[in-house]
C-alpha cells in the first residue's frame, strides 16, 4: 500500500501565516507600515523595494540583516552602507559611525521581539540600535522573523533574556557570562552584562516612516 505524501511543513506555515497576520494588523493599527511575507527571499525583495538606488543605509547591530545578505545586495544596488561592526574602527570612529547610521536615508535593522498586539520590544547594551528605531532621521525598516513574535510584552522580554541575549553573547565570545552558562537569564550583575537598555515601542514614533516586515521563517536570534 502506497503511503500518502504529507507536507509536514504546511501546518507550521499555516500557523505562521495566522500569527504573522495578527501581528501585522496590530502593527498597522499602531501606525507602522507592516507587511507579512512567506520567505526570506520575499523579505529581501521587500527591503530592496523600500531602499532607493544609491541611498545611504545605516545598519546597527542586526544578525537578521546580515543573515539575509542585505548589506551585499544593497551595495550591489549602489547604496552606501554605514555600520559599526567594522573591526578596523577605533573607539572615536565607532562613535562617529553611530551618528552616520542615524543620519542615513534608511535605518535598517530588526527587533528583538514583536507582540501580537503590535508592540516592538527590545533590549540593548549600548542603546544606539533602539535609539535609531525611534529617532533615525529618515525611513526606518525592520525585518523580523516569525520566531520573534510573542504573545505580550512580558513573554517578549522573557524570550529576549532567555534566548536572544545568551545567543548574542556567544556570538560576541562572552561565553563566560552567567546567562550562557545557566541557559537562561539570571539577572546577573557582572560588568559585562549586555542587558542594559529596555524599550517598548507601543506606537510608531511621530514623523517617522516606519516599516516592519514580518517573515514566515526563523531569522536572527
Amino acid at each position: 500500500m502506497s503511503q500518502a505524501i504529507v507536507d509536514w511543513d504546511k501546518p507550521k506555515k499555516d500557523f505562521y501565516r495566522i500569527v504573522g497576520g495578527i501581528a501585522m494588523k496590530a502593527l498597522t493599527a499602531n501606525g507602522f507600515h507592516a507587511e507579512y511575507v512567506e520567505t526570506r527571499e520575499d523579505a529581501v525583495r521587500e527591503v530592496l523595494s523600500l531602499v532607493p538606488e544609491g541611498a545611504s543605509v545605516g545598519v546597527p547591530g542586526s544578525v537578521t540583516v546580515r543573515e539575509l545578505g542585505l548589506i551585499e545586495k544593497l551595495e550591489e544596488k549602489g547604496c552606501r552602507i554605514f555600520h559599526h561592526w567594522d573591526p578596523a574602527l577605533g573607539a572615536e570612529e565607532r562613535q562617529h559611525r553611530f551618528a552616520e547610521e542615524l543620519e542615513s536615508d534608511v535605518y535598517l535593522t530588526s527587533s528583538n521581539a514583536v507582540t501580537l498586539d503590535g508592540k516592538l520590544v527590545n533590549i540593548d547594551g549600548t542603546g544606539n540600535r533602539v535609539a535609531g528605531m525611534a529617532w533615525a532621521k529618515n525611513r526606518i525598516c525592520l525585518v523580523v522573523g516569525i520566531n520573534k513574535v510573542c504573545r505580550d510584552v512580558e513573554s517578549a522580554l522573557q524570550r529576549i533574556r532567555d534566548v536572544a541575549t545568551p545567543m548574542n553573547n556567544i556570538r560576541l565570545g562572552l561565553v563566560h557570562l552567567p546567562c550562557v552558562q545557566a541557559g537562561y537569564c539570571v539577572d546577573c550583575k557582572v560588568p559585562q552584562r549586555s542587558c542594559r537598555v529596555v524599550t517598548v515601542m507601543e506606537r510608531a514614533p511621530f514623523g517617522r516612516d516606519a516599516h516592519v516586515i514580518l517573515v514566515g521563517e526563523s531569522l536572527g536570534f
